[in-house]
């Protein structure tokens, strides 16, 4: 359980999952620890909501939907989002500034307006001048006459809950009968989203919950307890300071996030917003045909930065948690920086980096602010990285260097002609010729140290890929 987790939730939880788990019926297809694991994923996605909520659309529009939340939860910020997201989804949102109480709350919205391409209604200044009640009213005619499908109200919050605060939000839900109010809570208040959920509950009520600030699965207990405690689904998830860090909540990909079971289905659905199904033919066929250049793989790389963090993306993998230090350590502008030294390559050089010499080398290397290793590098990644899809490409096994091929138990195990040895080779190391001499005695294996996956991090608990998420896959590939 997330270390933010209210405690009244922890017990319920826990309480469940024994109760299931001295009743589970012997299962021939699961190990005891594969049912527990089961138990503990199903009582999460419980817990989050059962199945995925989403905004209910008014008949006849436009749709009000009213945002409500302390002072620094992030309501603004996440009313551009939403008002981005809609837009994409092809609706007209219109934005309106009912904060008309924290300095520079409007202008604020206007600017992230703005950048989500949304208009906003903001006919009262703010910093303490205008009543938002009144503009909140007055915004569902404006939108009505100039044909907005979508009115996200954008209201006051304060640093705690007080009556004041309730009694404003209560005033507007009332002025323009909202479809939909979102309570919009940070992520990172820990045990206090239990008391403050409670508090809006109570003095406004909401229909649905808006997650901000929610980086990954570090900070899921918040989640586990809104949703527990307030019987009120969660719709969305913040997941970044971006206008496009922005997800519908899906309660079986928060818990398999939670449980470091990975959320494939999430990392397919940005890959296929991100990357163009005909480019990725055209890829296929210059990998098959061995004429994949270092341009198509600079296109490559500027569609997998559209995506978003790489290491968001890794952290949706199974088995994440493994990478944690790894994830903290990786640089996201080493993309950037692989740009700067393709784009200081001339067209030729491009096509057949095999004709760089030492001088055209150093001048690439100053040409892009990097140095000649650098350039070294990329070339040699560029060289494997081709090679290893040309044989993926006609349906081979990729040989991973230093790995060996890649089997059907995952990556690991060295190169095959390391794990044939003789079987009177001895090591030249007297502390491994004893270990070695040990083995052979009790009739076991003799230690080696090519255990664990590629990436030198085990392969605990990483579970496969289910069905959904394999159909997902090929459908996206193509198959």
């Amino acid at each position: 359980m997330p270390p933010d987790v209210n405690l009244d939730v922890v017990k319920d939880f826990t309480g469940k999952v024994r109760e299931r788990a001295l009743e589970a019926s012997t299962s021939q297809a699961l190990n005891p620890a594969q049912q527990v694991v089961q138990i503990v994923n199903e009582e999460l996605v419980g817990i989050l909501g059962g199945k995925q909520r989403r905004l209910e659309f008014a008949k006849q529009p436009p749709t009000v939907i009213m945002l409500a939340g302390l002072q620094g939860a992030g309501k603004t910020t996440l009313a551009g989002k939403l008002a981005k997201w809609l837009t994409k989804e092809g609706h007209t949102p219109l934005l309106v500034a009912a904060d008309l109480q924290r300095p520079n709350a409007v202008t604020q919205l206007q600017v992230v307006g703005e950048q989500a391409g949304a208009n906003v209604y903001a006919p009262e200044p703010g910093n303490g001048v205008g009543n938002p009640v009144k503009v909140a009213k007055e915004s569902i005619k404006f939108a009505r006459d100039k044909q907005y499908d979508v009115v996200i109200v954008d209201t006051a919050g304060r640093l705690g809950v007080d009556a004041e605060l309730m009694k404003q939000a209560a005033d507007i839900r009332k002025a323009v009968d909202p479809d939909e109010v979102l309570f919009v809570i940070d992520a990172m208040i820990g045990q206090d989203a239990v008391n403050t959920a409670k508090a809006f509950q109570d003095g406004v009520d909401f229909t649905g919950v808006v997650l901000s600030k929610l980086d990954g699965d570090a900070r899921g207990g918040a989640a586990l307890s809104v949703a527990q405690v307030t019987e009120r689904p969660i719709i969305f998830a913040s997941t970044g300071e971006s206008l496009d860090d922005f997800e519908p909540f899906h309660p079986d990909r928060m818990a398999s996030r939670i449980l470091d079971l990975g959320d494939i289905l999430t990392l397919i659905e940005q890959a296929q917003q991100a990357f163009d199904e005909e480019e990725a033919r055209k890829v296929a066929e210059k990998f098959a045909t061995d004429s994949f250049t270092l341009d198509d793989f600079l296109r490559q790389m500027q569609q997998l930065r559209n995506m978003g963090s790489i290491k968001k993306m890794i952290g949706m993998l199974p088995g994440a948690k493994g990478m944690r230090e790894q994830l903290d350590n990786f640089d996201e502008k080493e993309i950037v920086r692989t740009e700067a030294i393709i784009q200081s390559m001339t067209k030729a050089e491009r096509v057949n980096p095999k004709i760089l010499n030492g001088s055209r080398r150093l001048r690439i290397a100053r040409g892009s602010g990097m140095t000649v290793t650098d350039v070294n590098q990329l070339v040699q990644r560029f060289e494997q990285a081709a090679k290893m899809m040309k044989t993926v490409a006609k349906g081979g096994v990729p040989q991973m260097p230093g790995m060996g091929p890649v089997g059907a138990g995952g990556y690991g195990g060295g190169r095959k002609k390391q794990q044939q040895k003789k079987a009177g080779s001895r090591s030249g190391n007297p502390a491994k010729r004893a270990a070695e001499n040990a083995a052979r005695a009790s009739g076991s294996a003799a230690p080696t140290s090519s255990g664990g996956s590629g990436f030198g991090l085990g392969n605990k608990g990483a579970a496969a890929p289910s069905e959904e998420e394999l159909a997902a896959l090929q459908k996206m590939l193509g198959r």
